[in-house]
């Protein structure tokens, strides 16, 4: 597309987000790998929480959760999954919707193990998005956890990565008088050439 230049630039999404979440680490004050995760639950009702993109592979998204958690649940469902990543210092998003599968290999592990302790031994003592009856219940099951696991706790199971894999990926910038940029690129399966097409602001 003639007008697809400048940060829009290039013949592949993945390293288009890797320039922009770049360009934003330097100038967001926090979490610029921050994403706004959507999910629906059995029902179809929509759920959106905030995580932390932890990479931009060469076909993929990855974070990583705890299976368990309404995230995990809804994601395992539904197989499917939506992201936006806003920056408002460079006044620009990437909206992402695709297909999810897991990361329980070694990758994980080695993700897992780079986490502080305090993090890991969290992973094991949180039933994430479960009841709790009190922040001292929370304490007293992370001083438990330390007990038994000590301090080299291993992956938990029940947590891990999840990939997405986009069919459509849009990049957003603000423009002058609201006239944004708009580009979205679009796939029909995750093994088709993308299409890209300019949408109105």
């Amino acid at each position: 597309m003639s007008d697809r230049t400048g940060i829009f630039g290039g013949n592949d999404p993945f390293v288009i987000a890797r320039e922009w979440l770049a360009a934003a680490e330097p100038v967001e004050l926090n979490d610029p790998n921050a994403i706004a995760l959507a999910t629906v639950d059995a029902d179809g009702l929509p759920n959106v929480r905030m995580v932390l993109l932890k990479e931009i592979e060469a076909d993929a998204f990855l974070f990583y959760t705890n299976y368990g958690s309404a995230k995990g649940r809804e994601i395992a469902h539904a197989g499917k999954a939506a992201f936006v990543m806003h920056w408002k210092s460079l006044r620009r998003q990437i909206r992402v919707r695709g297909v999810t599968s897991r990361e329980e290999g070694p990758k994980a592990d080695e993700y897992f193990a780079s986490r502080s302790l305090k993090s890991r031994l969290g992973a094991w003592a949180s039933y994430q998005s479960e009841p709790l009856s009190s922040r001292a219940a929370l304490v007293a099951e992370v001083a438990r956890v330390t007990a038994a696991r000590g301090v080299s706790p291993e992956r938990p199971p029940f947590w891990g990565g999840v990939r997405l894999k986009p069919l459509e990926i849009e990049f957003w910038a603000d423009g002058a008088f609201r006239l944004h940029d708009r580009f979205q690129w679009r796939r029909a399966t995750v093994s088709d050439e993308w299409t890209v097409t300019r949408l109105n602001p």
